[in-house]
């Protein structure tokens, strides 16, 4: 165990200077980078989203949105392209930043810039910023800057949908307003245009109709019997050659004709056609019609008169029958028209009406759409909803954030003592010589009598270590140096440790 151990001391001893070549690289580069850093400052404030002050079942908000949700939206407004520059070129961030692409300032400030927001679970509704800039009052500037800006997006993105909101109900109900209208004005054309056939006076029609029916089969019978009666009339005045007038109406001439005429019926009762008496009454009878007949003072004038007065009331009032009998049957065929009509205009007017009660139900929707709105956007307005305040504004770092020298520089050791051993360990893996008396027996199968070890001068021992020497300077020497030309004339080291772990996935 204990050649083993000397063995390998003596090849760590034997390989020191690639040792020294890994850890004084490394270790060199970790303290120079742990003194060369720029300080970085690191300025953070804190907001809270409070909930709404008004119930939301007395009063609610016509935003929607979670907190969590107008956050992400109010995170990506303010790490835009346009906005970032604009913060950089306020505030100066960077010195050299004419020399500066615009991707380079815009990547770099998204490093910088850190926007903590609560999740959907999250109830404790605490917001962090925070920006890293190598001067303190800058970093506490831009972090109050961003502060400013979350609260003014909340309060415009929440303004903004209510005002969104209350246009489109705005808009709504003025359309649907003038649609209600323009439908109420078409069921009223409607209704003028078959005022006579719609279906609120069907019952009525209907029984104006069976009136009129029954008006009908009364003139009918009016008209049959006047009819009846005219031909009675005329029949009796051709017969008889008078009409049924009263004894005031008739004259002496008219009296004296009829008594005659009864004593002829009763004589003929009593004596026989020859009877000089019968013969006696029918010459004066006969006398007295033809004096009636002939006479210009008779009264066959009043009664021909008064049979036609009689003829003519008949007559008048047949032909009132006939027009009033052709007034209703017109009237009726209109109304059966009518009636015909209505099932058809039914329809139409339903289908109307039904887009009307559409339309009212839609616009009394919108119009408590609305109200809702107009509520919404006034407690908006008076910032009563649910709203962002700052608890503890971004104040100025008094000592760096970052970096941290000392875990650099003891990291960079660290880690210069691990690539030189790791690399003396690689180096002997690699190489299958044989250097013992115990790998020579165990290659050949035979024990040897002696080995006799490689013998170096005094010179070559010098020589040796004078080449090693100066390659340990100059790797001391020309790592810092490389280092600051890159930092100085090339890219900021910090930068360039960013874009390195970028690449590597880091």
């Amino acid at each position: 165990m204990i050649p083993d151990v000397k063995f390998y001391l003596s090849l760590f001893l034997r390989r020191i200077h690639y040792f020294l070549l890994v850890f004084l690289i490394i270790a060199t580069t970790g303290v120079f980078l742990a003194v060369t850093l720029p300080k970085v400052y690191v300025a953070q404030a804190r907001l809270l989203v409070e909930s709404p002050q008004i119930p939301d079942d007395l009063a609610a908000s016509t935003v929607r949105a979670e907190s969590y949700e107008l956050l992400r939206v109010i995170q990506q407004r303010l790490l835009t392209r346009a906005n970032l520059l604009e913060i950089a070129r306020t505030f100066n961030v960077y010195e050299d930043i004419g020399k500066m692409s615009a991707d380079e300032i815009v990547n770099d400030m998204r490093n910088r810039t850190r926007i903590d927001i609560p999740d959907r679970m999250d109830r404790t509704g605490l917001i962090f910023i925070s920006f890293e800039a190598p001067a303190a009052v800058t970093a506490s500037q831009v972090a109050n800057e961003l502060m400013t800006q979350v609260l003014q997006q909340n309060v415009e993105l929440r303004t903004e949908v209510t005002r969104q909101t209350l246009d489109f109900f705005e808009n709504e109900v003025a359309r649907l307003d003038s649609d209600l209208a323009a439908q109420g004005a078409r069921i009223l054309e409607f209704k003028l245009e078959h005022k006579d056939a719609l279906p609120e006076s069907l019952e009525y029609r209907r029984n104006r109709v069976s009136a009129l029916q029954e008006r009908i089969l009364q003139i009918n019978r009016e008209f049959a019997s006047l009819t009846e009666r005219r031909a009675r009339l005329s029949e009796l005045f051709e017969q008889t050659g008078r009409v049924d007038l009263s004894e005031a109406s008739l004259s002496p001439e008219q009296r004296l004709l009829r008594e005659l005429q009864g004593e002829l019926a009763a004589a003929l009762v009593i004596y026989a056609p020859e009877n000089p008496r019968i013969t006696s009454l029918r010459s004066r009878i006969a006398a007295l019609e033809e004096r009636n007949r002939t006479g210009p003072d008779s009264g066959s004038s009043e009664l021909v008169t008064a049979y036609d007065l009689q003829i003519s009331d008949i007559d008048g009032q047949i032909a009132f029958l006939s027009e009033q009998k052709e007034q209703v049957e017109a009237e009726m065929k209109t109304l059966i028209a009518s009636i015909d009509e209505t099932p058809k205009n039914a329809i139409t007017l339903g289908t109307l009406e039904r887009t009307y009660e559409n339309i009212r139900t839609q616009f009394n929707q919108a119009t408590e759409g609305l109200s809702e709105a107009r509520t919404g956007d006034r407690i908006e307005a008076l910032s009563k909803g649910q709203r962002i305040v700052v608890i503890e504004p971004a104040s100025v770092p008094e000592s760096p954030a970052a970096p941290n020298r000392k875990l650099i520089a003891a990291a960079g050791v660290v880690g210069g003592m691990g690539g030189g051993l790791g690399l003396i360990v690689l180096m002997e893996l690699l190489n299958r010589s044989i250097r013992r008396p115990v790998e020579l027996t165990t290659a050949l199968g035979s024990k040897p009598f002696m080995t006799l070890p490689y013998m170096t001068t005094p010179g070559q021992i010098l020589k040796r270590r004078l080449t090693i020497a100066v390659i340990l300077l100059i790797a001391t020497i020309s790592v810092p140096l490389v280092i600051y030309l890159v930092h100085s004339y090339v890219m900021p080291i910090d930068i360039l440790m960013v874009k390195l772990r970028k690449m590597a996935g880091l």
